[in-house]
């Protein structure tokens, strides 16, 4: 199962700040969408060749080869092995894949975790510290411009500030019993280790991952929303294994979404003190369902990986 990982991405120009040391956004105040919306036909972002040959287009085009080949084309922002297009699939295409078509018209938002209203520069800047356990760039940077720019491009034509069908990894309902790390390590073994290695150690040709670490120092750190196993599990369910998408049931899921979250990984950049504890308090405890500060298998994750 090739489960490539979490990272939103792009903003309008606006002056420079500083990168905000927040929590990963969770948009909890936006209603979801009904699920007879959810049937119908999903929100088509434009073609290549409606690019305009134009200073635009060629921005547009920046922002895309750094989304699709981000530890390259942003190397100074980036600290693992991910690229933006590993939780944002089909080049931010991908219905129930976070698209940046879904993603681009809902901001300016409000943050419950920051309690304040985000810029959507402010929110591909914290891909960048989280998700690609890295640095922010500046709002003004070419990075961001460009990102920015192809997340308008794919928007066009979609509504602002309304919540289209396919924008989210949709919800799923955590198993009855809860979950079972010892059953997500079988089923990881039958349906991802073939794509991500039997240590979620990913693939690479060169220097370069072809598919994604799912663990481990070059994967996603712990302030990522793909550490959340409820978040995980929503794109296992209805991405994985690629080209699959739906064939695993809800429950199994959910335990494989648990046991790659089982597992340490870099540690969440803000971390309090240095104190897992503490920092599980100000940041994991009320957000969602994960692991960090938890005991597993008599070892307490959170540590983190250099």
């Amino acid at each position: 199962m090739k489960i490539l990982m979490p990272a939103l991405l792009a903003l309008a120009i606006v002056a420079p700040v500083q990168a905000a040391k927040i929590a990963m956004e969770d948009q909890s105040q936006m209603q979801p969408v009904p699920a007879a919306a959810a049937a119908a036909s999903v929100f088509q972002p434009p073609q290549e060749q409606d690019l305009p040959a134009d200073a635009f287009g060629q921005l547009v085009q920046d922002g895309r080869a750094i989304f699709v080949d981000t530890r390259n084309q942003a190397a100074e922002y980036v600290g693992n092995g991910m690229n933006c297009t590993n939780c944002h699939l089909d080049q931010g295409r991908k219905a129930d894949s976070a698209p940046l078509w879904g993603a681009y018209p809902m901001y300016p938002a409000y943050r419950k975790k920051n309690n304040r209203v985000n810029s959507y520069a402010e929110r591909i800047q914290g891909c960048f510290q989280f998700s690609m356990n890295g640095k922010a760039p500046a709002v003004d940077s070419h990075v961001i411009n460009a990102l920015t720019a192809y997340s308008y491009w794919l928007a066009t034509g979609a509504p602002t500030g309304k919540a289209l069908p396919g924008r989210l990894y949709p919800v799923v309902a955590e198993p009855k019993g809860g979950y079972d790390l010892a059953r997500g390590e079988q089923i990881y073994a039958a349906q991802c280790a073939v794509c991500h290695g039997d240590n979620g150690q990913g693939q690479k040709s060169g220097n370069d991952y072809v598919l994604p670490p799912l663990w481990g120092k070059d994967s996603y750190n712990w302030g990522a929303g793909m550490h959340r196993i409820n978040t995980a599990a929503g794109f296992i369910k209805h991405n994985m294994p690629l080209g699959k998408g739906g064939s695993l049931s809800d429950e199994e899921a959910w335990h494989v979404a648990a046991f790659m979250n089982s597992h340490e990984r870099p540690q969440d950049p803000r971390l309090i003190d240095g104190s897992v504890e503490k920092t599980r308090d100000k940041y994991h405890a009320n957000d969602g369902v994960n692991l960090y500060g938890q005991m597993v298998n008599g070892v307490m994750l959170g540590q983190g990986i250099k």
